[in-house]
This record gives C-alpha cells, sequence and structure tokens, in this order.
C-alpha cells in the first residue's frame, strides 16, 4: 500500500487543481530564525530619528523571509518536479528572535506547469491561469518605516494648523511605492510581465512598522509592460481578474495613494466642545471629505499618466494617528481594454467562488479559534 499523501488544499481547491491536471504531492514548509543583533538595531534606531525607511530593518526582514522561502523551495525540489500552490508566509517573535516561516502545499501534473510557486489560494490560481496568467514564482516587497523626527520637524509644527501635512503625506506615500516597487521588481527578474493577486499587510516590527506586499508573478502574452518593463499589477482578487479578462480588460497598475490630514489645534479644540453635544461635527467631517478627495485626485492623476481607462476596486481606509491627525488610504487597480486577453472556459466552476469554512470551531487546548 502506497503512503497518504498530505496536502493543506482543502476540497475545493484539489478539484479547482485538478481541472488544470494538477495534484497534491506534500506539505511543504521552510523557515529562518534571524537577530537584529547590536550593529543593527544601533543602525535602525538612529534612522528612525530620521523619518522614512529604516533599510536596516527592511533589508533584515527581506532576507529573513528570503532564506525561508528557499528552503522550502528546496523542500518541494526533493519532491520531484512538483510546483508549491498557496504559499502563506508569517513574521513572528520567538525567544526574542524573528523567525520566518513559509508554509505550502507541492502539486504536480499540469501539461507545460513545469515547477513554480505562487501566492494566494489554488481557488485563486485556478481563476488566474484560466484566465491566461502562466504563475511564475512567489514574489514579495517589503518596506520597514518610521515618521520619524526628519519628517515631523516641519510637520510637527504643521499639524498646528488645519488641512494637509505634505511632509507626512510624502513619506508614507514613498514607503508605500518602495515596497510595490520592490515586489515587481523581483518579478521582472523572474522573466514574468506581470504581478496579480497583490496582497498588503501593514504591521509592527521592533517599533517600526512595515508594509509587506506578496502576489504571484506570471506571464501572460498579451500583456503591455510599463515603458522601463515593469510588470503590471494587480491586487483584484482571483474571481475578479477573470471577470475583468472575459470582459476584455487586462490590469495596468496597482495604484495607492495617501494623504495625512490635522483639524489642527483650533479645529481640535472646537471638535472637543462639539464632542458634547448631540448633532454633526463638522470640522472632522470636512477634514475627512478634504482628505478623500486628495487621494482620489492623485490616484485619477496617475491612471490618466498610465493610459488605463478605469480604476476598479476602488477601497478607502482610515487610520487615525492621534492628536487631531487621520491617514485616508485609496487603493485601486487601474485597467483598460486590451486585445487578444481572454479566458480558457465560459464560467467559473462553483469550487473556485466558493469560500472554505472552519471546521474546528472552538479547540479546548487552552486556545478558541473564534477567539485568537
Amino acid at each position: 500500500m502506497s503512503a497518504a499523501k498530505m496536502t493543506s488544499l482543502s476540497g475545493n481547491e484539489l478539484f479547482c487543481m485538478s481541472l488544470k491536471g494538477l495534484h497534491p504531492k506534500g506539505v511543504v514548509v521552510g523557515n529562518s530564525v534571524h537577530s537584529m543583533g547590536v550593529l543593527g538595531g544601533l543602525r535602525s534606531a538612529f534612522r528612525g530619528t530620521i523619518g522614512g525607511e529604516v533599510s536596516a530593518v527592511s533589508e533584515l526582514i527581506h532576507n529573513g523571509r528570503l532564506s525561508a522561502f528557499r528552503r522550502m523551495v528546496d523542500e518541494s525540489d526533493k519532491l520531484g518536479n512538483c510546483a508549491v500552490v498557496g504559499v502563506s508566509s508569517q513574521l513572528r517573535g520567538l525567544a526574542g528572535n524573528a523567525e520566518f516561516l513559509f508554509v505550502g502545499s507541492a502539486v504536480e501534473g499540469g501539461s507545460g506547469s513545469g515547477r513554480f510557486s505562487s501566492a494566494g489560494d489554488a481557488q485563486e490560481l485556478y481563476c488566474h491561469m484560466d484566465a491566461g496568467y502562466r504563475p511564475q514564482q512567489f514574489v514579495f516587497g517589503n518596506i520597514a518605516y518610521s515618521v520619524g523626527l526628519g519628517g515631523g520637524l516641519t510637520g510637527t509644527l504643521k499639524t498646528m494648523m488645519r488641512g494637509e501635512i505634505r511632509e507626512f503625506s510624502d513619506i508614507f506615500n514613498a514607503t508605500r511605492h518602495h515596497a510595490l516597487e520592490r515586489l515587481t521588481g523581483e518579478a521582472k527578474e523572474a522573466g514574468a510581465n506581470s504581478v496579480v493577486g497583490v496582497r498588503t499587510h501593514i504591521s509592527e516590527f521592533n517599533g517600526f512598522h512595515e508594509m509587506y506586499m506578496t502576489g504571484t508573478a506570471a506571464t501572460n502574452p498579451h500583456l503591455m509592460t510599463q515603458n522601463n518593463g515593469t510588470p503590471v499589477s494587480s491586487d483584484l482578487t482571483g474571481e475578479e481578474l477573470w471577470a475583468m479578462t472575459k470582459l476584455g480588460y487586462a490590469p495596468v497598475k496597482l495604484l495607492m495613494s495617501t494623504a495625512v490630514y490635522s483639524l489642527g489645534i483650533a479645529g481640535s479644540f472646537k471638535a472637543m466642545l462639539k464632542g458634547f453635544a448631540k448633532g454633526e461635527i463638522s470640522d472632522l467631517t470636512t477634514m475627512v471629505y478634504d482628505a478623500r478627495e486628495s487621494v482620489f485626485e492623485r490616484l485619477h492623476s496617475e491612471a490618466a499618466t498610465l493610459g488605463a481607462e478605469e480604476v476598479i476596486g476602488l477601497k478607502t481606509y482610515i487610520v487615525e494617528l492621534g492628536s487631531g491627525m487621520i491617514e485616508m488610504i485609496a487603493i485601486g487597480t487601474a485597467v483598460r481594454k486590451t486585445s487578444g486577453v481572454a479566458v480558457e472556459t465560459p464560467d467559473l466552476p462553483v469550487q473556485a467562488i466558493i469560500r472554505d469554512k472552519d471546521t474546528w470551531i472552538s479547540g479546548h487546548a487552552g486556545f478558541d479559534l473564534e477567539n485568537p
């Protein structure tokens, strides 16, 4: 009797992969534990007082992830001519150090598929493949950053006045775009012309913020890269990308814009007083409206420069920074009609759309899955 194959893929994911001729081979893991060390900590602390990227921390995290990723790929290579799908990564503390962990499901088969790795789940991968995007490699880009005093010396004075604090806006815009540039840079090195299924995570690390972007570098023969050969990028879900492909659209670029606004001393005081009474706090309403219009205007301008016809999947987020300040973030994917793009099947199977459900709802081993 042959040994049973282990996989982290769900029933719906296995069904989708089987439609593409791919079958489970095993679960693969790669990890790496790193320490910043005294020198790295000193450089980071110094850079944090200036504002912007904390390069020592960015490099540490990138190298840690790269080591763990390569070990996962090496493990899949030992299983034979395998691809790794549904790659996920974690960064967590371990005995005062940082552990980088990558987990994926090895699959084999598929005519012409060869070896590749992909982000997201296998359901999303099915949508990408059916829309003509041949997966090549899991890619990531990151940046560790701090607003710091450098961005804040002038900016802090401006917090006393109402309106946008461009010094802070510029720092946040620059850091977010650096992460995207590194993501597409990895895809370019891999010979891909697109990065699909981009997901963005922002978290804290050693007192700094890190923006971490992941996606699947892929090739579609009908896509046009940007003037400098930079691959197109998209944060559309797999189903959305498939649907837009069926309509004849292709992504151009993932667009991001950030604006930091302050109520100022007078505005904050007025808002505080109005908070004691029932009714609209007009100063806050106007500030949020102005911030939203500002980020929309920047996205519209960049889309026009790229020759995009639409910006879809537009999402806005508001982060309260304290002291009467907010950060408005807008994210969307610019698209345009592109000849030749098409889907392979007329309709998506329901297994590519149904979201998986947890079956172990509550445990009795000291944790509760509904309340981690």
